[in-house]
């Protein structure tokens, strides 16, 4: 488990290949994925509240969800995050309990702080 946060909480190159996709921002590129990620954590992390509640823990979608958020975390920049989510995919995979709730709830911790950095980002 990673113990030392990045420096920054988004990559600020990630970022930049991001604007680079939509240069004059005609597009509204970037908005437009920071939307998509907002929608895709409303609809995930109702189903890992689920799933942590569950007895035993339903590690399947425990799972799906670090999986999904693994991939679109690390296009926005969000790599320590993308870190943590792969931690628990890992966990999860083979079957390992111990330690899940604590990784869960930095996850979730990480989640509300990414949450604020793209609400604060200059679009």
């Amino acid at each position: 488990m990673s113990t030392m946060p990045p420096p920054t909480l988004l990559d600020e190159p990630t970022l930049a290949r991001l604007r680079q996709l939509d240069p004059g921002g005609a597009a509204r590129l970037l908005p437009r994925v920071i939307a998509a990620y907002a929608t895709s954590l409303e609809r995930l992390l109702p189903d890992l509240a689920a799933a942590r509640a569950a007895t035993p823990v339903n590690l399947t979608v425990v799972r799906h969800v670090s999986h999904t958020l693994k991939s679109s975390s690390a296009s926005l920049g969000a790599l320590h995050l993308a870190e943590v989510c792969a931690e628990i995919e890992t966990k999860a995979r083979s079957g390992e309990t111990l330690g899940l709730d604590t990784l869960l709830d930095n996850m979730l911790s990480e989640i509300d702080q990414v949450r604020l950095a793209l609400k604060a980002l200059p679009i």
